[in-house]
């Protein structure tokens, strides 16, 4: 009996075509937020985030394998999806980028857990850290949301390398 999975033919592209093609597919924006054990607090910006299943509610977001915060994700037990607004692309950039304190001057208030939620977002997960899945050059996380809430605006959305929006003219 064969137990290991079946791979893929040779492949009749490069990188730079496979990225070309991936980056025609729109996709909502997310800012990932955590809390670190000395109290201190961690972001990044995520673009592949999706729900799973509704019962029970887990939605999914992935983490390059080369990232310094994939061990703070990985071990702590909550996070928090913020998905962005269409006039937050300034969070996008910002959480996109290192930096010793990305919080410094922004709006936040605490979920129950004490994870930090973005103000102004358009909805928000809060997450129990339920599942990891090593893929490629990526982790895949499968949250719990034990909290949510939304506030329905225009979202921010990834496009052909740049941001835009929901909104219509």
């Amino acid at each position: 009996m064969n137990t290991s999975s079946p791979r893929a033919t040779a492949r009749d592209f490069d990188a730079a075509q496979f990225r070309q093609a991936l980056s025609q597919f729109a996709t909502g924006v997310t800012v990932i937020t955590t809390r670190l054990a000395d109290g201190s607090f961690r972001g990044l910006t995520a673009s592949s985030f999706n729900s799973v299943s509704l019962d029970p509610p887990l939605v999914l977001w992935s983490l390059g394998n080369g990232a310094n915060s994939l061990p703070i994700f990985s071990g702590n037990s909550h996070y928090v999806i913020n998905v962005l607004g269409a006039d937050q692309a300034h969070l996008a950039t910002r959480f996109s980028r290192r930096s010793d304190n990305p919080f410094g001057d922004i709006e936040y208030e605490l979920s129950r857990t004490g994870q930090p939620i973005l103000k102004g977002v358009s909805a928000w997960f809060e997450c129990h850290n339920r599942s990891r899945y090593p893929e490629g050059d990526h982790v895949i996380f499968v949250g719990e949301v034990e909290h949510c809430s939304a506030h329905p605006q225009p979202g921010l959305v990834f496009h052909a390398g740049q941001f835009s929006s929901t909104q219509t003219r």
